[in-house]
């Protein structure tokens, strides 16, 4: 019906016309907007309801148009919600050496929003402690447990796969995959059946995260038969499971990785998404699975403005990671919260990564408070242009042990011995024969421990401390700077969930309007945390 003929009809008193009370009532999203023209002054209420006139006069005041509640599940991807059993399409993506504690895991299932744990370069009697505390506390209800790919130790790998499959972890975020592993693949196809129905039935839930179409088409297809025929033959899954596993995607849910903290290509969201949402569509047309992969986003997402622009691209859901570790929740210092909390956007760089250190791998860092970017880059200088210690100039190696190291290359060497004769001892076999190599594990020495010495506060160890950070610290930081989350004591997770996504609502409602035609000041198109008193 046109506008014209159309009216509202309600008690005056429940319009606004000033500007506070305006921005108030379009921030009750469980209620209708109205938009009123009294005498030709635009006014606002949430309440009264439409009638209409055949003579084209309004009952009490003209109508300019209207836009209904909002609900939650209006953003990103109902079956996202569905499928995990969530309250947002939102989830807090792991940060390696348990950033992402338990405790953040538990405070945000608790609140039915999907959490992983960050399990990566932990070891499997830490993970296995983290397992029965988040199982204790959230029963029931959903949380995920990441898998880093691990391509020089597929034993570590293995082992973290043993444990979710034995504990019934149903949900793994995978990550830093370059390619399908035999143990991802086994834990996808272990957790396969048909149900009474005769349909498949999904346990084992697989959230990827990957930054390239060639990875991306590995987890939208069905895991390799090779792998699979492997597998039967191992007795690790049935005839039948591999069947299954070749009729499904190898996962669930993919998180296109933009330009995030950690491990990442510094892909452009805006040209990733895309790219992978076609891909996407181009093999669901090929292999017509019952429910399609769906695609959501991680890297620089911390504002509502950020996160509604990646759901109005098509995102099923975002992915937060950095702005979580400076939260309360966070296993990491207080020191490397207040260095976060600081964070403009252009305080990060690339630094060697120690995991896959001798491929050349980067990870985003901050650089601001701390020297590790630097030293870092520093020791993947000398690994490129020696082949030993030996080949090192006398004044360098001097520099490497005082300024950098701290002990003597035979001190650490000891101690990277002592910790391999445990862990792997083949690698540390390897070593004896192969001073590049040696070279290789001293300085993952400093790179493996700079990101522990961030997380426990080592004292005397601040200037090296490595803390994985994107820009979207920067831009989170920007965000609340005016408000209660500017100062880290009042930064908790659940309630960053709640601020962006309602923001997020809010600015859907903003932009709906604005297409419908209505002029706004700029003030409205702002979102800024509203403080929600706990108690």
């Amino acid at each position: 019906m046109n506008n014209n003929y159309q009216g509202w009809q309600g008690d005056l008193d429940t319009v606004s016309f000033d500007a506070g009370n305006i921005k108030n009532k379009l921030m009750n999203l469980n209620s209708p907007c109205y938009i009123l023209n009294k005498e030709g002054q635009i006014g606002i209420s949430n309440q009264g309801s439409l009638s209409y006139s055949a003579n084209g006069k309004t009952q009490q005041l003209e109508m300019v148009l209207t836009v209904p509640a909002i609900g939650f599940h209006q953003l990103g991807n109902p079956s996202f919600l569905e499928f995990y059993g969530v309250k947002y399409a939102y989830m807090t993506g792991a940060m390696a050496q348990g950033i992402a504690s338990e405790e953040m895991v538990i405070a945000l299932g608790k609140a039915n929003i999907l959490s992983s744990f960050g399990a990566g370069g932990l070891s499997p009697a830490r993970i296995e402690t983290a397992i029965h505390k988040i199982k204790q506390a959230l029963h029931h209800k959903s949380f995920a447990f990441n898998l880093l790919h691990s391509p020089s130790e597929p034993a570590i790998e293995r082992r973290s796969i043993d444990l979710y499959l034995q504990h019934q972890i149903r949900i793994i975020e995978a990550s830093a995959f370059l390619d399908l592993s035999d143990n991802i693949v086994y834990y996808r196809a272990a957790g396969l059946s048909l149900n009474s129905a005769n349909e498949i039935e999904i346990k084992n839930k697989i959230i990827a995260k990957v930054s390239r179409r060639e990875v991306a088409i590995k987890f939208l297809e069905p895991a390799p038969t090779k792998i699979l025929n492997q597998l039967v033959q191992q007795g690790l899954i049935t005839e039948l499971q591999a069947n299954l596993a070749a009729k499904i995607p190898m996962a669930d849910d993919i998180t296109v990785e933009a330009d995030s903290g950690g491990h990442t290509d510094n892909r452009p969201l805006v040209c990733l998404l895309p790219s992978i949402l076609e891909l996407r569509d181009e093999i669901q047309r090929k292999y017509g699975y019952e429910q399609p992969v769906r695609i959501g986003v991680a890297g620089g997402i911390s504002t509502p403005q950020s996160a509604l622009a990646a759901l109005m691209m098509g995102a099923a859901y975002i992915v937060t990671g950095s702005i979580n570790q400076s939260c309360i929740e966070a296993g990491t210092s207080e020191h490397t919260k207040k260095l976060l909390a600081e964070a403009e956007m252009t305080d990060v760089m690339m630094a060697p990564a120690a995991d896959m250190f001798e491929m050349g791998v980067k990870l985003q860092v901050l650089k601001r408070g701390t020297l590790f970017p630097l030293r870092a880059q520093k020791l993947g200088e000398l690994y490129k242009n020696y082949n030993s210690f030996a080949e090192i100039p006398p004044d360098e190696i001097e520099k490497l042990e005082k300024q950098i190291l701290r002990k003597t290359i035979a001190e650490i060497w000891q101690e990277t011995s002592n910790y391999l004769s445990q862990r792997n001892p083949e690698k540390l076999s390897k070593a004896a024969n192969n001073p590049k190599l040696k070279m290789a594990l001293i300085f993952r020495w400093y790179l493996g421990l700079s990101s522990r010495w961030s997380n426990t506060g080592e004292k005397g160890r601040e200037i090296d401390y490595q803390i994985w950070c994107g820009p979207a610290m920067g831009s989170f930081n920007n965000w609340v700077r005016n408000s209660y989350l500017a100062d880290i004591k009042n930064r908790r997770v659940v309630d960053i969930a709640d601020q962006i996504m309602t923001g997020a609502a809010y600015l859907y409602r903003i932009q709906n309007l604005k297409i419908q035609g209505l002029q706004m000041p700029e003030e409205f198109s702002q979102y800024h945390p509203v403080y929600n008193n706990p108690i």
